[in-house]
């Protein structure tokens, strides 16, 4: 007893250590304790890394060492038979050859510049949308001004400008149209369809839930094959919208329903105090929702936002179905001459870099987002 009172009253100091985490940090620790921590995991990273270099050294061979990247027409036959003949990797000739029928589409081929001005002109506007600093009202109209600018591009027929109709519209730029309106639409959309299935109003709640459990049963070529052959027989007589148009309503009606289930689970994810302090500061509904709600809501659900936009930008593609010359149609069609038929994995590479180029950009935004406009939690 004694000693437990002496051992209390005098208790001995124990030297400070440093976390167990940190003590021998670094790469080389990490791999240790993740890919060789018993013989079985050794010799499974090693089978796998050997696996995964044959493979590697095999498609470097293939895309570069063998490639065929450009071979002049000869007295000896066409392009596509010399590039046959000099190697068997792949034949990058083909996208020397057709990128501009893959990038702009059946747009007329003295014209295409239009299309590539349009094209920088959106990925100008992302960039800039992008920065905090240009977070002001002024960037919905230099938004305004740019989609006046971009329709005036590809249409035409004022100012000395060709007139090309929509049909001729492919590519890139048709693929970024679709999916910038369709997300400048569909977000808003979606922000009131999550506010009215919380409604009180038990119409507007019913008529919100009916909307939403209606499309996300239905797929998107279903909607896109109604919106390109029932829809016209729903219209007056003598109306008839053009076929980018029906596409681009079913596919904002269709993602609008789902990204408005992802605002509604933010909507929920906020505790009942936020809504009732706002309640006794005297706030209305919509100056709730507008300053303190939805600020709150959309910051939680960055990330599955984020996911839903990049789904939406490759589902774009769908639109083909119906006679659209999108990216990836673009690229089909490219090959599907005599001559450059079975080159087709060329050309799907280079669709499938762009496609890869524009959503792991939206990724890696999303993520320094995510972090930024979450700091203070952090601290």
């Amino acid at each position: 007893m004694a000693a437990s009172v002496e051992h209390i009253v005098n208790p001995t100091l124990i030297e400070a250590r440093e976390r167990p985490e940190l003590i021998g940090g670094g790469f080389f620790a990490w791999t240790r304790e993740n890919l060789f921590y018993s013989r079985l995991s050794s010799l499974t990273t090693l089978v796998l890394l050997a696996a995964m270099a044959k493979a590697g050294l095999s498609l470097f061979q293939w895309a570069f060492l063998d490639a065929v990247w450009s071979v002049p027409a000869g007295p000896q036959g066409p392009i596509t038979d010399s590039c046959r003949a000099l190697g068997t990797g792949a034949c990058w000739a083909v996208i020397r050859e057709k990128y501009r029928f893959i990038l702009f589409g059946t747009y007329p081929f003295e014209q295409q510049w239009r299309p590539a001005i349009v094209v920088a002109l959106f990925v100008g506007l992302f960039v800039v949308s992008a920065m905090k600093r240009f977070w002001r009202l002024e960037l919905a109209a230099v938004w305004v001004i740019a989609l006046l600018l971009i329709g005036l591009l590809m249409w035409g027929g004022v100012f000395g400008l060709t007139f090309v109709s929509q049909p001729n519209w492919g590519g890139l730029a048709l693929t970024l149209i679709i999916a910038t309106i369709g997300v400048a639409i569909a977000f808003p959309l979606s922000v009131f369809v999550a506010l009215g299935r919380r409604s009180d109003l038990p119409f507007i709640k019913w008529l919100c839930v009916a909307y939403v459990e209606i499309i996300r049963g239905v797929p998107l070529i279903t909607l896109l094959f109604m919106a390109s052959v029932m829809f016209p027989l729903l219209m007056p007589e003598g109306v008839n919208l053009d076929k980018l148009v029906r596409a681009q309503i079913a596919i904002i009606l269709f993602f609008a329903a789902y990204l408005a289930e992802v605002v509604r689970g933010g909507l929920q994810a906020l505790p009942k105090g936020q809504y009732e302090a706002a309640y006794v500061l005297g706030l209305s509904y919509w100056q709730t929702s507008r300053r303190i709600v939805l600020p709150q809501a959309l910051r939680t659900v960055i990330p599955p936002l984020v996911n839903n936009f990049i789904g939406f930008f490759k589902d774009t593609s769908l639109v083909l179905i119906i006679g659209l010359y999108d990216l990836l149609h673009s690229a089909q069609v490219a090959v599907a001459e005599p001559a450059w038929q079975g080159f087709g994995v060329e050309t799907y590479i280079f669709a499938g870099l762009i496609y890869f180029v524009f959503c792991f950009a939206m990724s890696r935004y999303s993520q320094w987002l995510e972090f930024g406009l979450n700091m203070h939690r952090h601290r």
